[in-house]
Formats: C-alpha cells, structure tokens, sequence
C-alpha cells in the first residue's frame, strides 16, 4: 500500500483556530484508505472494498457531556507550545530560544529537584534488595520495611485494598492529628487516592444525582481550578458559580455566597461546596474566620463540603498560616464537628515535594452516613485501588523523618530550601508585575500562581475575532516571546475583566527572564492599540 499525506493548514490566526479543532487532514492513497496522522478526524468514513462504512465513534456520536469537558490548564496554548518547542528542536526560527512553560504546578518540570528521603523510601519499596545497601540511612529502611509488610506479597507490584495500604492509612491519621493540634483522626475515615483529583472526582460522583431543578448544584469559587467545571460537565451537575473578592486580595465573602445560592435555587438543588485553599489560580490564603462562615452557612444549608487544601504547606506570607476546615469545624464545637459532612483533599504532588508523577493523594471524609460510606468504597473499587508506588510517597509526606532521625537535617535543609525559594519567588513575581503598566497583581500568598488582572484596550478586544481576548494576548505573548501561560477565561472571570495564570516555578534566574520578557511585551502590547493609560484599577 503507497499514500501519502497532502497538508495544506492555514497560517496564523486560523492556523490557531484549525489547531483548537485538530481537523485539518487530507491523505490520498492508491488502495483508497486512509492513514489519518495524529489528531486528524477527516473523513469520518473508510472506503473498504469499494464501500463507506462509517465509524463507530465521531462527534456526532461522541457523549456531550465529554465534548463539554474544559481543561485549560493543557488546552490549546500549551498544544501550540508543544508544537512551536518541536519546531525549535527542528531548526525552525523564532524570535526566542526556548518555550518557557510557566502554565502548569509541575515543579520538577521546571527544575526542581526531589527530596532525597522521599525518593529513597521509594526506592527501597520499588527495589527491596537495596534494603541491604549501606548508601541508604537505617531511618529510610525502616519506612520502607514498614511499607512492603502492608503489601501483599511484601511487594508494591501488588494490589492494595481499595482505601489503600492500611498502614499508611495509619500514618496519615496521625499526620492530621499532629498538623491540626490533637483533633482527633480515624484511620477508617481515611482513603488514599489517585492524587487529589481522584478523590474529588469520587465525592461528585457519590452527590450528583436528580433530574430538572432537583439536579445536583455545586458550588464552585470563580477563579477556580478547572478540574471542577470539568467534573461538573462530565457528570451534568449544575455549576453554581460565587466570585471571589479580587479587591480584597481574592478573600471570600459570605454575602456572595448567600447571592450565589439563593439564585441557584431556581434552578437546582445546591447540595454541595467546594472550596480551593491555598487558592488555585489565584494564591490567597483564607483567613480562620471566613472559614468559620463558610462552614456555618454550611451547616445552616444542609450542603456537603469539600475542601482541596493541597496547598497546605505552601503558605508564604507571614502574618498568615494555613488552617484546616476540619480543626476549625472542630473548634465550632460538637454540634458543627459531628454533622457537617466534610471531605478534604491533599497530594504528593504540591507542597514542597512536588512529586507529581507519582499521583499520591488521600482525603479524609468525616460524617458520612455509613450506608453511604459502604458505596463509597464500592465506588473506590472500581479502579482497584490507587497506584502503590504513590502510596508510599504519600507516606512519606505525612511521616518524614524526625528531628533524631539520621535523615532529618539533609531532609529538612531540602524542604526549606524549596519553600524558602518558592516564597522568595511568589515576592518577586508580585512586585515585577505590579510595576507594569496595565497589570495589577495580588499579593502571592500561598500557593504557586499569580493570577494578575490585566489591562486589554478595547480596539484589541474587538479585534479577538471570537477568540476570548485573554487568550487572543496569551497566544501573541507565546508567538513573540515563547512563554506559555494560561489565559484567565480558562479558570472564569467577571464579565468584563482579564487574566492570566502562570506558575512562579521556574527557577529564579527563568523567572526573572519571563518576567522580564513578559513587561516588555505587555507595553509594546499597549502601545500597539495606542493606550499607555493607566487603566482604573
């Protein structure tokens, strides 16, 4: 069989375009069939022996509900950066070097390098022979035995229970214990998880359910990380949207809560809230009285509450710490901490190991109904059970090394070192933004993103095309300069205003560059539709 592939995409802003719908093919072959190259959905039919024949599978017949998944995060900005990487790679000529990715919190991408005792434990689970090496610490040996004993078979090569390895199980209880101050922990309420987004994606399942206005509604913070409207779409719930207050440092304010929910009522049935802190994309850090508000509407609403608190460690400013919704609800007292159902989230893949790879997480789910709770994990044993290999880092995480173990001082110089960096940075990021005409960037206080507002004329508004403006600016800034961040609409806005989402990951020196770049393009962006105004702010 001879063929070959005839390529014709159009050039710049519609190349842009046929990229987002990933359709543009054309093949010829002698023998009449097709090889469509990747990405490629034309035609939706082959020729077999001198017949059409259909597919199964095309977006006529594809499920809505996976066509109304949104995912910005790795959306069509970071595609084009992937191609234009490749073309460099290829001696293709651009005005820059490289493509600096700063559009996802993938800290090892971006140059950070793993925590020694946490790849050491791993390793030993993985390659239990080097149980016997004198290279590894005696500290690290004895986690790893602990670990393999609670595995079938000694081996991570092994299915664990649906909820995980007991033992590790075990060990997070304690870590929440410890982290929130004695409030009690059971090991029973905990579940280890394919990272974070596995488990969050769980509890949507388990509170989704009727039809018309009896439907599910879910409360989500805009800007919001897009895991939740994809899930949201994927399941058909409704997505009840509240704004986070951007002149106030993105905090949350009970009255547009009250707002949000009262309108929903029409039209669903809210049953369910779901709070980001630290935030993702925006980088606040809640204060312990506005979570106590949270949980109290909570309480008086009857909704469930899921709190994504993956960026627990990851606080930098410092007249500010992180508090848990469990210790609060628990400080609210026995009438609050016994009724609210509660499910909280965290992973290996944030904090100040980074270790996304893996896809360790757990949640810990607090007064669900115990019929419920036997379906949850008849859910959870669907998927077998979470990768093991990430259960042990998980372990690692909420069982690090003590202060008279060996491998405390080179484990907590690591930590530092990273969190120390991360702050300087989130400091940086803040104050090079803020001295840009045109931009107004919050404090970084947590987290690892700065979600600045910025300033678009409305000559390069009209001309967006019905591409959303902010990504019409992320695509030119990728084209001119090669840095990839995610435009503000993929998270949710208010109506009229602009952002951009990018990570303060990449080390200093990077930073520094991008930034650099960044203020350089976004004035040449100004002077081009002809305002250097300062924009109200």
């Amino acid at each position: 069989v001879s063929g070959k592939y005839e390529t014709s995409p159009p050039a710049g802003e519609d190349r842009f375009r046929a990229q987002l719908s990933l359709s543009y093919c054309r093949s010829s072959c002698s023998a009449g069939i097709h090889f469509p190259r990747r990405g490629c959905n034309y035609p939706a039919e082959i020729i077999e022996n001198g017949k059409m024949r259909e597919k199964t599978l095309t977006m006529d017949t594809l499920n809505p509900q996976v066509k109304a998944v949104e995912y910005a995060v790795r959306g069509p900005i970071v595609t084009k950066a992937g191609d234009i990487e490749r073309g460099l790679q290829q001696g293709q000529k651009h005005p820059f070097t490289e493509v600096i990715k700063a559009n996802i919190g993938d800290s090892h991408a971006m140059g950070q390098k793993p925590i020694t005792f946490l790849r050491q434990v791993v390793a030993l689970c993985s390659f239990p022979e080097l149980l016997n090496s004198p290279s590894f610490p005696e500290d690290a040996k004895q986690r790893a035995r602990r670990i393999l004993q609670g595995c079938g078979g000694q081996s991570l090569g092994s299915y664990s229970a649906s909820q995980g390895v007991d033992c590790i199980r075990q060990d997070v209880a304690v870590y929440i214990e410890q982290r929130d101050k004695g409030v009690p922990a059971d090991w029973d309420n905990i579940y280890l998880t394919t990272g974070a987004s596995d488990g969050i994606v769980s509890i949507l399942k388990m509170l989704v359910s009727g039809q018309g206005r009896s439907r599910s509604g879910v409360m989500i913070p805009i800007p919001q990380y897009p895991l939740y409207s994809a899930a949201i779409s994927e399941l058909e719930a409704v997505q009840i949207n509240y704004y986070l207050d951007e002149d106030n440092c993105w905090a949350l304010d009970i009255n547009e809560l009250h707002r949000a929910y009262q309108a929903a009522k029409e039209h669903c049935h809210p049953r369910v809230i779901c709070i980001i802190n630290p935030g993702n994309p925006t980088g606040q850090v809640q204060s312990r009285k506005c979570i106590e508000e949270v949980l109290h509407f909570a309480y008086e609403e009857n909704l469930f509450v899921m709190s994504d608190e993956v960026y627990q460690d990851n606080v930098y400013s410092p007249d500010l710490q992180f508090h848990s919704f469990k210790k609060v609800l628990y400080e609210m007292g026995p009438e609050y901490f016994n009724t609210v159902e509660l499910a909280s989230f965290h992973s290996t893949s944030k904090g100040y190991s980074g270790e996304c790879g893996f896809r360790g997480g757990y949640m810990e789910v607090l007064n669900l109904d115990l019929e419920v709770k036997a379906q949850l994990v008849k859910l959870l044993s669907v998927r077998l059970c979470p990768p093991v290999s990430g259960q042990a880092a998980m372990d690692v995480i909420v069982n690090p090394p003590l202060p008279h173990e060996p491998s405390y001082l080179q484990f907590h110089k690591e930590k530092s070192a990273v969190l120390g960096a991360l702050a300087e940075k989130a400091q940086m990021t803040e104050q090079t933004l803020n001295t840009v005409p045109g931009i107004k960037c919050n404090p970084v206080q947590g987290a690892m993103y700065a979600f600045p507002r910025i300033f678009i004329p409305p000559r390069a508004v009209e001309e967006s095309l019905g591409m959303s403006p902010d990504m019409m600016y992320c695509l030119r800034l990728l084209e001119e300069t090669g840095i990839c961040l995610v435009p503000g609409s993929g998270f949710g806005q208010r109506e009229g205003t602009y952002h951009f989402r990018m990570t303060i990951l990449p080390t200093t020196e990077k930073l520094k560059v991008l930034l650099e770049k960044l203020r350089d393009f976004h004035i040449k962006f100004l002077k081009e539709y002809a305002s250097l105004e300062e924009p109200k702010r």
